[in-house]
């Protein structure tokens, strides 16, 4: 047939590289309403699929909501794993258990086991894209605490719950897709990684994101789409320190001189680094939470502060490496300053390849009927990891929604079956099409 829609000449499941474009009236060659918007049939049918599983979803993230993941809890950690994986291993997929990586206890806390991370593959020989999909299983709320079941409002537009949008709602739509794609009998060669320590900076898992990053042509993350439902194509890195101060404990009246104050100490330290804060250039130094010192008659003998950076570039990251090393005192002088730290989050730069990827899945979005506008953000995730081990990545595939990290945190419930459609399409174009070329900016 000759589509106007679809704009190619070929059979029902077009060449392999398509050019799509909007059509400005209704078809008057297919009987489909959704071909008009730029799908193919195999597409709309794959769309009408997702649709007819609005309430399946529903139900799926209430279950998953209802599983309090925050706080490291190992055992709401382990049942979400396992029904995950399960439900990717009842479609071929070979799945394993990597063991968490240590961390040194001021990063990741004392007292904790790593968490394994999970690997579900279902890779194709020959497949002309291998997809990563990745997402994380743990939230930031209190596993203990009253925000632990997703709330439905009256007129069914809205939900809150504990990590219903960052990233539960992510993780659903993320397995449907897949189980979609193979219910339509179409061929994905695709991975799908499980973390379970994103919040803290995936300290325990960075090792086999990486891995994965090496093994595969494309990343998709689904955390949740920004404000206005779009896409974020460009984010600031990430590093994490602590500062230590050790002085010396005296009497505050009868022998104060004889003292040296790890607060004083460390205000200095702090004094220091609010002077590496550039807002306008993409530099950000902050602390907290600070601590020292135990009574006010006392000379405090210890002190401490955390802090966390965020940049833009590879120099700027390097600076501020050098200049909080700088903080760190040498030799038995008191009070001794010690500095720790990790940046374990490079920053994740509008690459070619990045651009390449992000405008197929907004010409997805387009085809689908809705628009798809692209931003940057300060906020760190998997994605800058994936990406700096050289894999185009984009991490904002999951719901729509708001409230992160609050217990107001929501979900606006059509993006469930809105944004798995997204999915959908977007990796059975990557599977049919091949990773898209690179596009230069401008």
């Amino acid at each position: 047939m000759n589509c106007p829609s679809i704009g190619v000449s070929g059979g029902s499941r077009g060449p392999r590289r398509w050019r799509w474009r909007r059509a400005s009236g209704p078809c008057s060659c297919c009987p489909c309403d959704e071909v008009r918007l730029g799908l193919t049939s195999i597409e709309s049918g794959l769309c009408q699929r997702i649709e007819s599983r609005r309430s399946a979803l529903l139900d799926d993230l209430r279950l998953h909501v209802g599983l309090p993941t925050g706080g490291f809890n190992a055992e709401a950690l382990d049942r979400e794993r396992g029904i995950f994986c399960e439900r990717l291993g009842r479609l071929g997929a070979d799945v394993r258990l990597v063991p968490g990586e240590p961390a040194e206890e001021w990063l990741t806390g004392a007292g904790r086991a790593p968490p394994p991370t999970a690997v579900c593959s279902r890779l194709r020989p020959g497949a002309r894209c291998r997809v990563l999909l990745s997402g994380h299983l743990d939230t930031v709320h209190d596993p203990a605490g009253p925000f632990r079941e997703l709330v439905v409002s009256g007129d069914g537009s809205r939900a809150t719950g504990p990590g219903c949008v960052d990233m539960k709602g992510g993780l659903v739509i993320a397995v449907a897709a897949l189980e979609a794609l193979d219910e339509a009998g179409l061929e994905v060669s695709w991975t799908f990684v499980f973390n379970s320590d994103e919040e803290t900076g995936s300290y325990h898992s960075s090792a086999a994101l990486g891995d994965q990053a090496r093994r595969h042509d494309v990343g998709l993350v689904f955390e949740p789409a920004m404000g206005n439902g779009g896409l974020v194509v460009e984010r600031s890195g990430s590093g994490q320190f602590v500062i230590d101060v050790e002085g010396r404990s005296a009497h505050v009246g009868r022998d104060f001189a004889s003292g040296a104050s790890a607060v004083v100490g460390l205000a200095r330290c702090i004094v220091r680094c609010d002077g590496l804060v550039d807002v306008p250039g993409g530099v950000v130094v902050n602390l907290a939470p600070i601590s020292g010192g135990v009574a006010p008659n006392v000379v405090p003998d210890r002190a401490r502060a955390l802090g966390n950076v965020r940049f833009k570039t590879a120099e700027q990251s390097e600076r501020l490496g050098r200049e909080l090393d700088a903080l760190s005192t040498p030799g038995d002088s008191l009070p001794r300053v010690r500095v720790r730290r990790s940046f374990a989050r490079p920053a994740k730069p509008l690459t070619d390849g990045v651009r390449g990827l992000a405008a197929l899945v907004r010409r997805a979005s387009e085809d689908l009927g809705r628009e798809l506008p692209w931003g940057s953000t300060g906020g760190v995730c998997d994605g800058n990891n994936l990406q700096a081990h050289g894999l185009p990545t984009v991490d904002t595939l999951g719901v729509r929604g708001g409230g992160l990290h609050t217990t107001d945190e929501w979900i606006e419930l059509p993006s469930l079956v809105e944004r798995c459609q997204l999915a959908a399409l977007v990796i059975h174009r990557l599977t049919e099409g091949g990773a898209p070329p690179p596009v230069p900016a401008g």
